[in-house]
């Protein structure tokens, strides 16, 4: 209403003016009067506060109020009986409280129409009672406003009000329908312990300080759609017994929901927070979609009782012991959220972020069972500790961290690591090891003394997830971690550590194709070496014939002998003796047999070569084909 506009009822217009003031007052006339309450006549306001009794219906809208002329009325009002003012239909829409206004215990025993009304000192409402409507719609609080404990037993309407002050309604019950759209608190919100029987609606509403819901109980539909929380939010504790809409609101800090129920359908999101939201401990037993643009989000502790969707820009998730009985997806979002209206989600507030990337922070005591991951950053997620990991799904492009790549000194000799796909636990371990080399993130938090033991079955269950879903050359990766751990580990025989050892030299564990062919490589040369110095006959064994012709003639016998090799004297490099010791060699990689006259240290350098260079072959192949094959 304009103030240059005279209001829809009978105004008492005192003090107006044509020019500064047209209208005046506008306080409604008093019943059989010209003027409102305020300006009446000494006589006549005693005369009419004497007629009323409790529970009348009074009229003062427009009206200002000082402390003394409210409590004047209230004390008509007064019942008897109980000591407290008892209303039936209260209008002060537009009126103006000068001072303190105490409607403590009161009850409205119909409609209580409070909209634009105006409260320049602290207003209290403590344990009042409204058995009919509550309206305080653009009603404007400049200081305390205090309705703890009320009792709203029909619809309380606080749209678009003003809290400039602390706006405070613990343990306040809304039996029907609450709605705050478009209010501001700028004082700070505390509805802790509140019960909402009805809707509760927060859609558009301005918290500039603290908004706190703890241990509130939300038995209708709450909707905070395109709420804005500046400061910190709590609804630690809070029941949703029915569905929660949090579509494009903004959380400008942190945001709690420790040990929050939600009874069935909820919806969290789109919705922005440039600090941290806290979800552990809250109970999902309905279905859930949670749309986050948030620095952090943590689900410690979280069950998830029905199907549920997290989808996340920008987020560090940590879901250690969290418990999911159906299928959840944790995905991270590629493109920014859009808005009903088709435009984007704004995020400003993290525009100073490196990427829009989703890290998994942790996955402990986690049953993976029904856990799908898409497109998130599993480069730091610790996982020892997570139940059926085997089974997890991992969808598009989940990222592990990788092995310090290069040639690092070791202990004084030097030690190179291939590029493969790495727990953040095992960079923790190797970093914590004595004279461990550069590159392994030791800053792992929560890593804890985690070793070889309890990563060899991580490993191992990463591969058969990465195997379930035909990324072998993935579960590669995660094969050779298994072993690298059980290599390490202290529970395992000498002689099998040396086994793994040799295995882990020869091929990298059957997987590492130029390690092979170079030991293979090797092995031709040095047999090679070998046969030109030893292993090839000085020259080549004649045969001969010997036979007796018997006197007089008839059958002649003869008997073929060849010479023994012998060995090599003078000059034993030579051309011809390379090409035949490259033949005898290239027969033993294949397994064949050369045919050529070697001495007896040639025949026992061929029987080796024939044993170690094709099972050298053999392991390259096979390194070449888990790298290849799908």
């Amino acid at each position: 209403m304009s103030t240059s506009e005279p209001p829809p009822w009978p105004h008492c217009a005192q003090g107006a003016h044509p020019v500064a003031d047209p209208v005046g007052c506008r306080g409604i006339h008093v019943p059989g009067h010209t003027a409102c309450l305020a300006h009446l006549a000494d006589a006549d306001r005693d005369a009419y506060l004497a007629g009323l009794t409790p529970g009348a219906d009074i009229d003062h809208r427009g009206t200002s109020f000082t402390e003394f002329l409210l409590n004047a009325l209230l004390d008509a009002l007064r019942d008897p009986t109980t000591g407290q003012p008892r209303l039936g239909i209260a209008q002060f829409e537009s009126a103006t409280f000068e001072s303190d206004v105490s409607f403590e215990s009161a009850t409205f025993e119909s409609d209580a129409g409070f909209e634009s009304a105006t409260f320049q000192d602290n207003a209290e409402f403590g344990s009042a009672t409204f058995q009919g409507s509550a309206i305080f719609r653009s009603a404007t609080f400049q200081r305390y406003a205090g309705f703890e404990s009320a009792t709203f037993q029909d619809n309380a309407s606080f749209g678009s009000a003003t809290f400039q002050g602390s706006a405070i309604f613990r343990s306040a019950t809304f039996q029907s329908g609450a709605g705050f759209n478009s209010a501001a608190f700028w004082g700070g919100a505390e509805f802790n312990r509140a019960t909402f029987r009805g809707s509760a609606e927060f859609d558009s509403a301005t918290f500039p300080n603290y908004a706190w819901f703890k241990s509130t109980i939300f038995q209708g539909i709450a909707w905070f759609v395109s709420a804005t929380f500046q400061d910190s939010a709590s609804f630690n504790l809070a029941t949703f017994q029915s569905s929660a809409m949090f579509r494009s609101a903004t959380f400008q800090s942190d945001v709690w929901f420790i040990q929050a129920v939600f009874e069935r359908w909820v919806s969290l999101g789109p919705l922005v927070c440039a600090g941290r939201v806290q979800l552990s401990g809250v109970v999902f037993n309905g279905p859930a979609t949670l749309s986050f643009v948030a620095r952090h989000l943590e689900c410690r502790r979280t069950r998830w009782l029905s199907t549920a969707e997290v989808r996340l820009r920008y987020a560090t998730v940590d879901f250690a012991h969290a418990v999911f009985e159906y299928p959840l997806t944790i995905a991270a979002e590629t493109d920014p959220f859009m808005l009903p209206t088709g435009e984007p989600l704004g995020e400003q507030t993290l525009v100073h972020a490196p990427d829009a990337s989703v890290r998994i922070a942790s996955l402990r005591g986690v049953d993976a069972a029904h856990l799908i991951l898409a497109d998130v950053d599993l480069s730091g997620c610790l996982f020892t500790g997570t139940v059926h990991l085997d089974q997890v799904r991992l969808e598009g492009d989940c990222s592990f961290d990788t092995a310090s790549p290069g040639t690092h000194w070791l202990r004084r000799r030097p030690a190179r690591f291939t590029p493969r796909r790495t727990l953040a636990e095992e960079h923790h371990w190797r970093a914590s090891q004595p004279g461990a080399v550069r590159g392994w993130n030791v800053a792992v938090l929560g890593a804890g003394r985690v070793g070889p033991l309890q990563l060899a079955p991580v490993y191992r269950a990463l591969r058969k997830a990465f195997e379930d879903g035909k990324h072998e050359p993935g579960a590669a990766d995660f094969y050779y971690g298994e072993m690298e751990m059980r290599r390490h580990a202290d529970d395992i025989p000498r002689s099998e550590r040396g086994l793994l050892t040799a295995y882990w030299a020869l091929s990298g564990y059957g997987l590492r194709a130029s390690r092979a062919l170079a030991w293979l490589g090797a092995a031709m040369l040095c047999t090679i070496v070998l046969l030109m110095a030893f292993g090839l006959a000085q020259d080549t064994p004649k045969q001969t014939a010997t036979g007796t012709v018997p006197a007089g003639g008839g059958k002649v016998t003869f008997e073929i002998d060849k010479d023994d090799p012998q060995n090599p004297t003078g000059d034993r490099f030579t051309g011809k003796r390379f090409e035949k010791a490259l033949n005898v060699t290239l027969n033993s990689v294949v397994f064949r047999a050369s045919g050529q006259d070697l001495t007896t240290a040639g025949t026992y350098i061929e029987m080796t070569s024939r044993f170690t260079e094709p099972v050298l072959l053999g392991l390259a192949v096979l390194a070449i084909r888990n790298r290849v094959k799908r």
